[in-house]
């Protein structure tokens, strides 16, 4: 792994707002509300006279589910690259959460294990947001519209106008504000545009109608099914030992179908809970069935789903993990990129997708300060935002696919059979060893890149806990 991609994912991480930025465009539009688009409009906000965001969904003033985002009642936690970026450009983030209701999560109360292992800690003190997704997207959309030049066009992103080769406007259609539910359509002059339309998004169809490349889809059928449900928390955030858990089982175990099994202390005083299967599993579709299959878990599943039900389960169904290669697109228009999940969206029992999101927007802001010519194609912005796909994609996309090949007895190349022996040696050495579980957490949390584990010294001592292990 060149130590460049390593560095340069580093500083993505660490990318710190502007004290001077200057104004680049007069007007930036962002296709999509959630929260890639909002980031979006936070980095623009430095470098825009103004900036629009187009979003279809009529946008809660409080916290609450919306169409546009089909999995927001699940399991969310805010990974900590992901808290220490939004925090970083959106500050007062986590303090007003924690006022909320939502647990900022220490290495004390991290519960993570495999099969009947608990992994060691590694003595660095991370921290999660555990908190409900739509909670998280208020606190952020509440900051980002209120900068004075940011405003939300409540429409639909329908195509783009281009002159010479760049993106000089966002079409969109949607509902009137005159009342009486007139649809209105329109062209929203931009000097810059950011597809943030999530896994819907239409952007490489309009691309390939007006002429351009269309980015090569990738897909890895990965099937997934989740079942959340939410339980009454009698004990407050200090009274518990454990507030995050994530389980993971490997086929063998007797779990009930259930191959990831995970519990936030969220807002309100509850425990939000999940339960996955891969394939034709179904981990629980009414309460009962719920409450069985964590009863064939670790115990800390069964007290946490003791209390009281103060929301029934709620399932979410996902295909495939896709990514967008922007990359190797010859022709795109100038002033024109994509984020979020429009780019890339994983399996989100990773938790990447949020933090994924913010470390997009950091490649926005290192491409708008980095001199590039914006009559040009956004080449560098997909050169950044690559090293980041590729890193979240090796972790969630690489352990899904490593899973499936081995319940489907899939041939494989040596290469890949190697590296996954490698990582299965590494993932079996984080459970005992500090040292490699600090290494493997770096990268599952996103504040390294993959290439990471394959230092000699981790490989060394990954391969040393190992046998230690296996001896004892």
């Amino acid at each position: 792994m060149p130590e460049s991609v390593l560095t340069l994912f580093e500083s993505l991480v660490g990318a710190e707002p502007p004290h001077d930025a200057p104004v680049l465009f007069d007007t930036a539009c962002v296709m999509g509300g959630s929260i890639a688009g909002l980031l979006a409009a936070r980095v623009l906000s430095d470098r825009a006279r103004k900036v629009v965001i187009v979003e279809p969904d009529d946008l809660p003033k409080e916290a609450g589910p919306r169409p546009g985002v089909p999995q927001d009642q699940q399991v969310h936690t805010l990974l900590p690259a992901g808290r220490l970026w939004v925090e970083r450009w959106l500050p007062g983030v986590s303090r007003e959460a924690q006022d909320r209701g939502a647990s900022l999560v220490g290495p004390d109360k991290q519960f993570v294990g495999h099969d009947d292992v608990r992994q060691v800690r590694d003595g660095v003190d991370h921290r999660f947001l555990a908190i409900g997704r739509p909670l998280l997207e208020t606190l952020v959309r509440d900051r980002v519209t209120a900068l004075p030049n940011v405003s939300v066009l409540r429409a639909r992103a329908t195509g783009l106008r281009y002159d010479d080769g760049a993106v000089t406007g966002v079409r969109f259609a949607g509902t009137g504000t005159g009342g009486r539910g007139e649809r209105a359509e329109g062209v929203i002059a931009a000097d810059f545009a950011v597809d943030a339309m999530g896994r819907s998004s239409r952007l490489s169809n309009w691309l390939a109608q007006d002429g351009y490349d269309q980015p090569r889809l990738e897909r890895l059928e990965a099937p997934v099914n989740y079942a959340t449900a939410l339980f009454e928390r009698p004990a407050k955030l200090a009274e518990l030992e454990t507030a995050t858990v994530l389980q993971l089982f490997t086929p063998q175990y007797p779990s009930g179908g259930v191959s990831v099994a995970a519990a936030t202390a969220t807002e309100g005083q509850q425990w939000l809970v999940m339960l996955m299967g891969y394939g034709d599993e179904r981990p629980g579709r009414t309460i009962d069935e719920f409450r069985a299959n964590c009863a064939l878990l670790p115990a800390i599943f069964g007290d946490i789903t003791s209390g009281d039900v103060t929301r029934d389960v709620v399932p979410y169904h996902q295909a495939e993990s896709r990514r967008r290669h922007f990359t190797e697109a010859g022709r795109l228009p100038a002033r024109l990129v994509g984020m979020g999940d429009a780019v890339a969206s994983f399996n989100p029992v990773y938790g990447q997708g949020m933090s994924s999101a913010a470390l997009h927007a950091s490649c926005l802001a290192s491409y708008l300060d980095s001199g590039a010519d914006p009559g040009e194609a956004a080449t560098e912005f997909f050169r950044l935002q690559q090293v980041v796909v590729d890193a979240a994609w090796a972790v969630s996309a690489g352990g899904d696919a490593a899973r499936i090949d081995a319940e489907n007895g899939t041939e494989v190349p040596e290469e890949v059979r190697r590296q996954r022996r490698v990582m299965e040696q590494i993932v079996r050495a984080a459970l005992v060893d500090p040292a490699v579980s600090g290494a493997f957490n770096n990268v599952s949390y996103m504040l390294r890149h993959p290439g990471t584990l394959f230092d000699p010294a981790i490989l060394e001592k990954a391969a040393a806990a190992v046998e230690g292990a296996t001896a004892g």
